[in-house]
């Protein structure tokens, strides 16, 4: 799938860029320094798009975000323009022709500009959402807190040692547990960076402790060489950190908590050689065949796309990230309807369990989040 998006993106941004050749070569600076020469006009019209060149060069994945937005944004207004070309003309008034400026261009570059750096906020400040539960289980003192991160991808938005003043922030919201659900590195993270992100949750403290299940990223798409998965592993677990995989815990005697595999494990060859652990997950009914169904039940699971199974399974409490909230509209209902995830973000009741996705603490590659933000969670649950 990810070759199919990659190869249309590609496409569509060289079809964007002989577009907007075309868009920025109707601008008034143009048309008066080309005189009237076509040949000039398109080579005028195309300059400001080499520095879409240059910004791909650096980071082209960022340049084509940026130049499809734009597209877009321009094709929709040069919809609008038409429209309202076509009323003034049928009022007796002059068409958009008869304009020196060129007003569209100009809306379109200024609505784009404060949208995307709209989005960029977004994926760079980190926000707070509380969400509250009830059971009727017993829980330790009548109630739980948990703070729930994804997809930190160290170095990303933020380095290893910035990632300890958010881990500060959670850590005086006073929950009772801290669980990170995937996509802690990936294949950009430094070794540096990776260090000191798992160091940076050594000096946090929650009554029951971190727990921690792997995501896609993790354990490197393209044989990563910075650090390898046992020495990422060892390094949580140095720090703290309790690593779960297809394993269940009982706390405070009172719920359980079960890391899941990440969906892929087993599916896929390119885990770097050292990961041992690439059989299938179990199924989701395995391990919750010889819990006590009346103690609560908190399920891990980096991607939320087992609703129906982990429904069927009775348990109480699904956390999940990987789908960063959509990350830019409209992906959010395109993964939905081509059923890569159940749910995109937020909070999902299915008979008794209640599942819940966060956008992430950060991102993977990309700069921007729109219709989305990052996030760390609190979830609040109330028992008798």
């Amino acid at each position: 799938m990810w070759i199919i998006i990659i190869l249309l993106s590609l496409g569509l941004t060289v079809l964007g860029m002989i577009y907007l050749t075309r868009r920025f070569g109707r601008f008034a600076i143009v048309k008066k320094l080309s005189k009237d020469r076509k040949w000039v006009q398109k080579l005028l019209g195309f300059l400001p798009l080499m520095v879409f060149t240059v910004y791909g060069i650096c980071d082209l994945v960022n340049a084509v975000v940026v130049l499809l937005h734009l597209v877009l944004f321009w094709l929709i207004g040069d919809g609008i323009t038409a429209l309202l070309s076509r009323i003034f003309k049928k009022r007796g008034n002059e068409s958009k022709e008869s304009f020196p400026i060129y007003w569209t261009g100009l809306g379109v570059l200024l609505f784009c500009a404060i949208y995307l750096s709209i989005g960029y906020y977004q994926a760079h400040h980190v926000d707070r959402t509380v969400y509250t539960l009830t059971t009727a289980k017993p829980l330790p003192e009548g109630g739980l807190r948990i703070a729930h991160m994804a997809d930190c991808h160290i170095g990303a938005t933020f380095d290893g040692k910035e990632f300890g003043t958010y881990l500060k922030e959670i850590q005086a919201e006073g929950p009772d547990l801290l669980v990170i659900t995937g996509d802690f590195v990936d294949d950009s993270t430094s070794r540096e960076d990776m260090f000191s992100a798992c160091e940076a949750l050594g000096e946090v403290t929650f009554p029951y402790g971190i727990f921690f299940v792997y995501g896609n990223h993790d354990k490197g798409y393209y044989n990563r060489d910075a650090y390898t998965t046992q020495e990422l592993e060892t390094a949580l677990e140095a720090n703290g950190v309790t690593v779960l995989e297809d394993e269940t815990l009982l706390i405070a005697d009172t719920f359980y908590l079960i890391g899941r595999k990440d969906r892929e494990a087993g599916n896929r060859n390119s885990y770097t050689p050292d990961d041992e652990s690439t059989s299938p997950r179990l199924p989701i009914e395995d391990l919750t065949a010889p819990l006590d169904p009346d103690k609560y039940t908190i399920v891990l699971n980096h991607q939320p796309n087992d609703y129906t199974a982990e429904a069927a399974a009775g348990v109480d409490l699904v956390l999940s990230g990987h789908t960063h909230g959509g990350q830019l509209i409209p992906l959010a209902p395109i993964g939905v309807l081509m059923g890569a995830n159940d749910r995109a973000y937020g909070k999902e009741v299915r008979g008794s369990t209640t599942f819940i996705v966060t956008s992430g603490i950060s991102n993977w590659e990309l700069n921007f989040k729109t219709g989305t933000k990052s996030e760390y969670v609190i979830i609040d649950i109330a028992s008798p």
